[in-house]
């Protein structure tokens, strides 16, 4: 314990004590004290990882870092820092809460940058302008509580540490940084992304109930757990994390659960997903940027969405900490929470603590305005901002082992696609017909794309992902699939040009297609079929839909629909045939000579059936060859 107390006694002579990292992680008796030197880097790529064993770097990783993958985002100019750690002691709780100080935190002039008339404006717009046209399914837009500490800055970040090691239960990693230059503070509940023995797991966490007091009341949660809106948000993030699970791990992420993340002032639902990954650290860093439980879906066109409707930078809000280093075999490690319920503090005392809403189809804005002071209360109530949670929560009564509720997240499951819910051997799915056949997947800026790719791989393709900006020959491929991505397809931007032209070029080769979601849109328009958006969106939206004679239940996210009258078209490519809704005429799917179209994503979660889908529609673009017999004959 000397090394807390030689920082403690620095910072009571009025010193500064250098950079020190101080962090519980969940389920730990203790906290570790990382100290060294901080250095500031530009890319992830840079983060410094010496080899040796043990915890190497404590990065800091801002919002703004996202640029690495080319999407959009207010630069605010905060830096990349990279604690490089000299020393590591790990401290019992016990005496780090015996030496912390434990004066209360005194602010003056707490508000909110944005208040919640404009907060409750901007959600409007979102939903109207953003959701309702097609650009994505969800979005969190986040405002930011500031306020001027009195007295030492850094002693008011170590009570604050205190009052939420204390106060608070369930978060992933409760912690406080220094770097000099700031401090941060907070108890983030949500692991982004940790890689340990080769395996990467995230956390993808969403549904806020929102109680106060140590005990939830057990029938409100249990409405909660049934609330469709609820659902539906996890559901979408849960998609979203499967993504980047897919561009991590070899074969993707299994799903697990979902769990009850129990807190002092609320209760969040979560999925874990797990996958067997050999990137870089770093480079399991930069494809995951950033979750989408504080960006939205899909990824690329929610951070330009946050860029047009957010008026300043994010500093540090969404961005993550991350733990680097090597275990005692050598391989990489990584610990990276997410940066929310987190405070930054100037060494002026200048206080900001960001907060964001999910927005989806259903939201209304009183509500996401509503979330974001409950989202704040914890970390508030540690700084002294809002009224003081009790001492020593209740963990004795977890409602998350109450028989209903572990019966009621369990049903959660039911509607899911089990391709991602089950392990399986590798090649267990593989159709002998596919071997050694090709697919390139077109891009269309959502990366459902990577999921896509391990579906039909499991089904024993060999599978190319490339951005719709790629110009190279395709029909070297046995099929091409033109996927999914945001946007109004009747627009004339350079991607709906773009993937217009390689429709048609494909059409007029005759070459196996498949497209889905924008590309089965653009298809559609191409076969002379109306595209209309629709009154309501269909953002993480499951449905039965008959299917060519058979119902099939599969996940929809879309804001456009191609129409039609009838089951039967006559193109320009020959004769279609439509799976339309008889309600009112939506064209779910289609198929002619050499292509086919599925407005759903057979890839979602939400689609149990989609890998079913995905196999018919296959065996009729892709028949076996010649002298071979077909996998329906085989049986």
């Amino acid at each position: 314990m000397h090394q807390l107390t030689d920082l403690l006694t620095a910072l009571a002579a009025g010193l500064d004590p250098g950079p020190f990292a101080l962090l519980r992680r969940d389920g730990t008796e203790h906290l570790d004290l990382f100290t060294g030197t901080v250095t500031t880097v530009e890319r992830l790529a840079d983060i410094p990882l010496p080899a040796a064993a043990g915890p190497a770097t404590l990065a800091l990783v801002p919002y703004r870092q996202v640029a690495e993958r080319g999407f959009a985002c207010v630069d605010d100019g905060a830096p990349l820092e990279c604690l490089r750690i000299d020393h590591h002691h790990q401290l019992p709780l016990a005496g780090v809460l015996d030496a912390l100080p434990t004066a209360p935190v005194r602010t003056t002039g707490a508000a909110f940058d944005i208040g919640d008339d404009e907060y409750a404006a901007i959600v409007a717009r979102v939903l109207a302008d953003e959701i309702g046209h097609g650009e994505g399914a969800n979005f969190v837009i986040h405002r930011t509580l500031r306020a001027q500490v009195q007295g030492a800055p850094l002693t008011a970040a170590l009570a604050a540490l205190r009052s939420l090691l204390t106060r608070e239960r369930g978060a992933y990693w409760t912690f406080v940084v220094h770097t000099g230059a700031r401090t941060l503070v907070g108890a983030s509940p949500e692991r982004h992304v940790s890689v340990d023995d080769g395996l990467v797991m995230m956390n993808p966490i969403s549904g806020t109930f929102r109680h106060t007091g140590t005990t939830a009341d057990r029938a409100a949660l249990l409405r909660f757990l049934a609330d469709t809106k609820e659902t539906e948000e996890l559901y979408m993030v849960l998609d979203e994390e499967l993504k980047m699970m897919a561009t991590v791990a070899e074969r993707g992420g299994q799903v697990v659960g979902p769990y009850l993340k129990e807190m002092s002032h609320l209760a969040h639902t979560e999925y874990l997903l797990a996958g067997r990954g050999t990137k870089d650290v770093r480079e399991v860093l930069r494809e995951t940027m950033f979750a989408p439980t504080v960006t939205g879906s899909p990824m690329e066109n929610a951070c330009r969405v946050i860029a047009r409707h957010e008026r300043a930078g994010r500093r540090y809000y969404s961005g993550v900490l991350a733990l680097l280093g090597h275990d005692e075999t050598g391989r990489q490690t990584l610990d990276a929470p997410i940066l929310i319920r987190t405070a930054e503090i100037s060494p002026a005392g200048e206080l900001r603590v960001p907060v964001g809403a999910t927005l989806v189809r259903h939201s209304t804005p009183a509500a996401e305005v509503a979330e974001t002071h409950a989202k704040a209360a914890g970390v508030l109530a540690a700084l002294g901002l809002g009224p003081q949670a009790p001492d020593g929560p209740n963990t004795a009564h977890r409602l998350a082992d109450d028989p209903q509720v572990r019966a009621a997240l369990a049903a959660r499951n039911a509607p899911l696609a089990r391709f991602w819910l089950d392990q399986r051997p590798p090649g267990a799915l593989a159709l002998p017909a596919l071997a050694g056949r090709r697919a390139l997947i077109v891009d269309g800026e959502d990366t459902f794309t990577g999921m896509l790719a391990h579906q039909l791989g499991a089904l024993g393709l060999s599978v190319t992902v490339r951005p719709w900006q790629d110009e190279q020959p395709v029909r070297a491929y046995d099929l091409v699939v033109v996927g999914p991505g945001p946007g109004d397809p009747s627009g004339d931007t350079e991607k709906m040009t773009r993937l217009r032209a390689l429709l048609t070029e494909l059409l007029d080769a005759g070459h196996p297609t498949l497209a889905v979601c924008l590309g089965h849109q653009l298809l559609a328009g191409l076969l002379g079929l109306p595209v209309h958006r629709r009154d309501a969106p269909y953002q993480g939206l499951q449905r039965t839909v008959t299917l060519f004679g058979t119902p099939r239940r599969v996940g929809f996210y879309a804001t456009f629909t191609a129409r039609a009258a009838t089951e039967h078209h006559d193109g320009p490519y020959g004769p279609v045939e439509l799976a339309r809704d008889e309600a009112d005429g939506a064209v779910h799917a289609l198929r002619g000579r050499g292509f086919a179209g599925v407005q759903f994503h057979p890839e979602s979660v939400l689609s149990p059936d989609g890998l079913a889908v995905l196999t018919d529609l296959l065996r009729e673009l892709l028949p076996a060859p010649a002298g071979e017999l077909s996998p329906a004959a085989q049986a």
